[in-house]
């Protein structure tokens, strides 16, 4: 079998458009023109699943950058009134769905997942899997996918699940029963690798067959002082989210990295000291624009080159 090609992409919220800059870039490199046709399967959490549906719907990236630069400031409309009426994030999500829902209509209209050109994996974490049995009623992470085969998603429009995969908790409501795929899986490069094993939806690549390129939405350097934190609710919520964020985001390159050696490549550009960027500040979209552009590829690119491309 010939190469079977994976780009998974990280979840970040508006820094997605970090994400959306660098692959313009990488497209835009000589040799690389069609390297977006080259992908089979696209793998995203969270903003990272609205770029990876955009592009297996055969969304160009100019179009899906103007929805980060001009509808990103939509998606994050928060009136003083919700405000109060949520007091803050205590009793209620920041940011309504409306603006959001807009967008990916915009994107992807009235598709489902089997009309997609392209493969896909979205990660999304359902609330409840309303199983008649008390027994094995639960919570469970949930991998939207198109691969033909049982227990399929081909019939799910692909807006449904790109709400479902951005509904990050405390930002926006929850759909469907379902959240964003980010609190498992931020980086869901390990989870396109598993599901490429996977024997039910052939054909299945041997594992020393995949290559995987994943891209992050830039890292913040972040830690806390103290050896001996005797530390409540109060004072763990706030770190508590970006820890388990970068602690999945980095366990899973850690896997990539062990399993597949060469064959995997992982871009995650690392922001300057002191710049930490929430998954809402639009008004620091002309910054991640710049800091994109100033990204070196050189090693990605090089890797394209001599290793995902040659057949």
């Amino acid at each position: 079998m010939a190469k079977y090609r994976v780009l998974s992409l990280d979840g970040g919220g508006i820094k997605g458009l970090l994400t959306t800059v660098i692959l313009q870039r990488i497209v835009a490199t000589r040799g690389l023109e069609n390297f977006l046709d080259t992908i089979d399967l696209v793998a995203g959490t969270s903003t990272g699943g609205l770029i990876a549906l955009s592009l297996a719907h055969g969304v160009a990236l100019p179009k899906i950058r103007n929805t980060y630069v001009e509808g990103g400031p939509k998606v994050f409309d928060d009136s003083w009134l919700d405000d109060i009426a949520d007091l803050g994030k205590i009793l209620g999500a920041d940011y309504e769905l409306k603006g959001l829902r807009n967008e990916l209509n915009m994107l992807l209209g009235n598709t489902t997942l089997g009309q997609l050109t392209k493969r896909v994996l979205i990660a999304t974490f359902d609330l409840d899997n309303e199983n008649p049995d008390p027994g094995r009623r639960t919570w469970k992470p949930k991998l939207f996918h198109n691969f033909p085969g049982p227990n399929n998603d081909r019939d799910a429009l692909a807006v449904d699940v790109g709400l479902y995969t951005s509904s990050m908790p405390t930002y926006f409501p929850a759909v469907d029963g379902f959240i964003d795929g980010g609190v498992y899986a931020t980086n869901p490069a390990i989870c396109a690798l598993a599901q490429t094993q996977d024997v039910r939806y052939a054909p299945t690549p041997s594992l020393n067959e995949v290559y995987l390129l994943s891209l992050g939405t830039g890292i913040s350097l972040q830690y806390i002082e103290g050896k001996s934190l005797d530390w409540g609710y109060a004072k763990w919520v706030k770190p508590l989210i970006n820890l388990m964020t970068d602690g999945t985001s980095g366990i899973a390159d850690y896997q990539c990295r062990q399993i597949m050696g060469n064959r995997y490549c992982r871009l995650a550009p690392v922001f300057p000291v002191g710049t930490t960027i929430p998954a809402d500040d639009i008004d620091r979209i002309p910054y991640l624009i710049d800091f994109a552009e100033s990204v070196n590829l050189e090693e990605v690119t090089k890797w394209l080159k001599h290793t995902w491309l040659p057949t």
